[in-house]
């Protein structure tokens, strides 16, 4: 992918979420997941490291599992 590409969907990622300025980041990471972003791209959209991106997925995915 192109640098260009890459920040047209960082941009529009960010936009993504921009309405979302309070949820939790589990909620961002949960919505912007949709969007096959990696984990470092979600980091950088939602200005958190890409360690805490990595854990609430992994919240996630463990939630998702609970609920079978």
């Amino acid at each position: 992918m192109n640098t260009d590409d890459n920040k047209a969907n960082l941009m529009l990622a960010y936009l993504c979420i921009a309405t979302e300025a309070e949820a939790s980041l589990l909620r961002k990471v949960e919505i912007l997941d949709r969007f096959g972003l990696s984990d470092r791209d979600i980091g950088t959209v939602c200005s958190v490291s890409t360690q805490s991106v990595r854990n609430a997925r992994l919240m996630l995915k463990k939630s998702r599992h609970g609920k079978k």
